[in-house]
C-alpha cells in the first residue's frame, strides 16, 4: 500500500511510552493518594483497596469486550478516543464528591485505560519490524519505571501543596496533550481493516483462542502477572513489619529499583533480539529466584534492602521484556488489538488472583510480622519456575510461523505503513 506518511520508529516509540506514562501513572498514584482523598471525601480507609480494584476489575471487563470490536478501526483513532475517554474519567476523579463518585470514575478511567494499553502495544508491534521490537518495547515499557520514579512522587507533592484533586487533573492535562500528539504524528492504521487479501479479517475471538499459540501465550501471561502480584504488593508490609526497614527511607529502595528498572528495560530489549526470548527470559526467571530466595525466604541481613530491590527489579525487567516481546509476535497484524485486548484483559483477572490468594496465606502475627510470607514466597518460584518452558514452546511455534511466511510471501508486502529508516530508536 502506498505510505500515506513517514514517521520515524523514535517518535513512536515516544508517543506510545508517553501513553504508556500517563496510563499507568493513573493506575499507581491512586493507592499512594488514597490517604488523602479518604479524608477529604469522608471514605473509611477500608474502602481504599475496593477503590484500586474497580480500576482493575472495569478494565479486565474493558479488555475482554475490545476483543470483539477494537480491530475493526484504525489503530490511531482507536487509540485518540480510548485516552481522551481516560482524560474525561481522570478529570472527575478530581471532582468526585463521595465514594459513589469516586468509584464511577475510577471505573469508567479502567474501562477507557484497558484498551488504550493493548492499542499502544498494537501499534507498537505493527510498525516496527520484529529484529528492532524487543528495544522499541523495552523502552516502551520503561514508562512504568518513570511513572514509578518520578510520577508517584510528583503525585504526592502535588497533593501536598494544592490537594488531593490537583494530580488527578494535572494527570488528565497530560493525557490531552497525548492525545494531540498521537492525531497529529501517528500516521493512520488501517492495514489491519484490509490486510494482503483486501478483505477484512473473520477471525474470530473463539477461533483466536482455539489456537495453540495463543493459548500458550495467554497462559504465559497469567503466570507472570499472577508470580508478581502474589508478591509485590505485600514488600511494603514486610519490609517494615519483618524486617524492620524505616518507614521514612522506605521511598530510597522503590526509589532506586525504578531507576534500575528503567535502565534494564533499555538495555534488555536489544539483547531479546540478539539471543531470543527463551534465552533471556530463562536468566530473568534464574535471577528472580535466587533474588525472591535470598529476599523473602531465607533473608541473608548482610544484604542491604536497596541492593535486594536491584536484584529483583533486574530480574523482572528482563523476564518481562522476553515475554511481552515473544506474545507481541504471536498474533497475525489484522487481530493484534483483539488478541492485545484480551490478553490485558487475562493480566488484570490473574493480578487479582494473585492479590487475593497472597491474602489467603498470609496473617497478621501476634508480635506485629506478617506471617506466611515464604509460603508466599515459594508460590511466586513455583509459578517463575513454569514460564521458560512456555517461552520455549511459543518461541519454537512463532518463529516456524515466520519462516514459512517468510518463503510464501514476497518481501514486498511488508508493513502497511513503513516508517522512515533513519532515526530508529538504535541509532
Amino acid at each position: 500500500m502506498p505510505t500515506e506518511r513517514q514517521v520515524s520508529e523514535r517518535w513512536v516509540v515516544f508517543l506510545i511510552g508517553a501513553v504508556q506514562f500517563v496510563n499507568i501513572l493513573d493506575f499507581v498514584m491512586v493507592m499512594p493518594l488514597g490517604p488523602d482523598f479518604a479524608k477529604g471525601l469522608g471514605i473509611a480507609s477500608s474502602h481504599i483497596g475496593t477503590i484500586g480494584g474497580a480500576y482493575t476489575a472495569a478494565a479486565s471487563v474493558a479488555g475482554l469486550l475490545g476483543g470483539y470490536f477494537l480491530d475493526r478501526y484504525d489503530r490511531r483513532r482507536a487509540l485518540a478516543v480510548s485516552m481522551l475517554g481516560l482524560v474525561v474519567a481522570t478529570a472527575a476523579g478530581g471532582l468526585a464528591t463521595g465514594l459513589s463518585t469516586l468509584m464511577l470514575a475510577r471505573v469508567a478511567a479502567g474501562i477507557f485505560g484497558g484498551p488504550a494499553t493493548s492499542l499502544s502495544l498494537s501499534i507498537i508491534a505493527d510498525l516496527i519490524p520484529v529484529e528492532r521490537r524487543g528495544r522499541a518495547l523495552g523502552a516502551v515499557m520503561g514508562a512504568f519505571s518513570v511513572a514509578s520514579v518520578a510520577g508517584v512522587p510528583m503525585a504526592l507533592k502535588l497533593a501536598e501543596h494544592g490537594g488531593w484533586r490537583l494530580p488527578f487533573f494535572v494527570v488528565a492535562a497530560l493525557g490531552l496533550l497525548v492525545v494531540v500528539g498521537a492525531i497529529f504524528f501517528l500516521p493512520p492504521m488501517r492495514g489491519h481493516l484490509t490486510g494482503a487479501t483486501g478483505r477484512a479479517p473473520s477471525v474470530g475471538v473463539l477461533e483466536l483462542l482455539g489456537r495453540r499459540e495463543v493459548q500458550l501465550s495467554y497462559l504465559m501471561t497469567a503466570v507472570v502477572m499472577m508470580a508478581g502480584f502474589v508478591l509485590i504488593p505485600n514488600i511494603s508490609a514486610y519490609l517494615q513489619q519483618n524486617l524492620g526497614y524505616p518507614r521514612d527511607l522506605l521511598w530510597f529502595p522503590y526509589f532506586v529499583g525504578g531507576i534500575v528498572s528503567f535502565v534494564t528495560l533499555r538495555l534488555a530489549g536489544p539483547l531479546v533480539d540478539r539471543y531470543g526470548a527463551f534465552r533471556l527470559g530463562t536468566a530473568g526467571s534464574v535471577l528472580l529466584l535466587v533474588a525472591t530466595y535470598v529476599g523473602f525466604v531465607d533473608y541473608a541481613r548482610w544484604l542491604p534492602i536497596p541492593l535486594l530491590f536491584v536484584l529483583f527489579m533486574t530480574a523482572m525487567g528482563v523476564r518481562n521484556v522476553s515475554y511481552n516481546t515473544l506474545t507481541s509476535r504471536v498474533p497475525d497484524n489484522p487481530v493484534r488489538a483483539r488478541f492485545m485486548s484480551l490478553q490485558s484483559a487475562i493480566q488484570h483477572m490473574a493480578s487479582a488472583v494473585g492479590a487475593f490468594l497472597s491474602a489467603q496465606l498470609l496473617t497478621d502475627l501476634p508480635d506485629g510480622t506478617l506471617g506466611g510470607m515464604t509460603r508466599v514466597a515459594w508460590v511466586c518460584m513455583g509459578l517463575t519456575v513454569a514460564l521458560p518452558p512456555m517461552l520455549w514452546v511459543v518461541e519454537r511455534q512463532v518463529r516456524s510461523r515466520e519462516q514459512a511466511r517468510a518463503l510464501a510471501v514476497p518481501a514486498s508486502q511488508g508493513l502497511a505503513v513503513p516508517l522512515s529508516p533513519q532515526a530508529h530508536p538504535h541509532q
